[in-house]
């Protein structure tokens, strides 16, 4: 059973293929010349062929009989010698016919040099599909992978310091571990707690259906810097509660930008500090004389 598997000698890879039928070149047989008409071009670009003599009409229908057999066995070369037979055309066109002087019409050797460039253009691309062909195809001349390999990246960070530098960052670390400072708050100074800020919010804003800035609704004529940023904080604080709570909507246009809030359909509804107090109202309200 080996011995089948390995054997390849009486395989045949491109039997099931069909092969291209060939097509012999376009040859020409007119006055003046006779063989190939890509010769046939290059002896009319180095004027080594007079164009005059050579009749076009014969030029024409030998083109014909060779279209007609070309058809069946490569259309695409068929069309590159019609590129050919009407430059060769146009060529002669241009000699017969008297010359105007026109700054526009290209002249005898522009046009050499147009149907040179032509000739060359039509060179390079059968080398290149020439060259394109005959390279090695996947799933013909060769065979990818079944199973595919999976590469795995292993990242190892290398650290490239010296211990002069680790005793400068050391010390670095330690003066400015020595340079914090304590904050003394005084007694005296009015500090805001958040429940005070949240009693003060639901006095002074209301139902604001407006977006409102936060700093509006701050107490005025705050001279300390301490209980200017202790009413802040409280207020803000104050802000977010509501907005837990879905009292409130809050927005800011960007980093460190105003803040903005606006009250909803719920703040007019029971806080639950009122709430609590309510119940300790009816708790007390059960008492009777002969319990107290």
């Amino acid at each position: 059973m080996g011995d089948d598997v390995t054997r390849g000698d009486d395989f045949d890879g491109g039997a099931g293929l069909p092969e291209m039928p060939s097509i012999s070149p376009f040859e020409v047989d007119l006055d003046g010349y006779a063989g190939p008409i890509d010769v046939l071009l290059s002896l009319a670009r180095d004027q080594k062929v007079d164009l005059i003599h050579i009749s076009i009409v014969q030029l024409a229908d030998q083109y014909l009989e060779f279209v007609q057999e070309a058809r069946r066995k490569n259309l695409e070369l068929a069309a590159d010698y019609l590129v050919m037979a009407a430059w060769l055309a146009y060529l002669k066109s241009r000699l017969l016919i008297p010359e105007l002087k026109s700054e526009d019409e290209p002249t005898g050797e522009e046009l050499a040099a147009a149907l040179q460039f032509q000739l060359q253009r039509l060179e390079a691309m059968q080398n290149a599909g020439e060259r394109l062909m005959a390279r090695a195809r996947l799933g013909q001349d060769f065979y990818s992978r079944g199973a595919k390999e999976r590469f795995r990246t292993t990242q190892r960070t290398i650290f490239d310091a010296t211990l002069t530098d680790l005793i400068q960052a050391y010390a670095h670390q330690k003066s400015r571990g020595n340079k914090v400072k304590t904050l003394n708050i005084e007694q005296s100074v009015e500090l805001m707690a958040i429940e005070d800020a949240l009693a003060r919010l639901r006095v002074v804003v209301g139902h604001t259906p407006d977006w409102r800035t936060l700093t509006s609704f701050l107490p005025q004529n705050l001279r300390s810097p301490l209980t200017r940023r202790s009413v802040m904080a409280s207020t803000f604080g104050a802000v977010l509660q509501l907005a837990k709570e879905g009292r409130v909507k809050i927005r800011q246009d960007g980093t460190y930008g105003e803040i903005y809030f606006q009250t909803t359909d719920d703040w007019d509804k029971p806080f639950a500090h009122d709430r609590k107090r309510d119940k300790q109202d009816d708790e007390h309200d059960d008492i009777g004389p002969e319990d107290a």
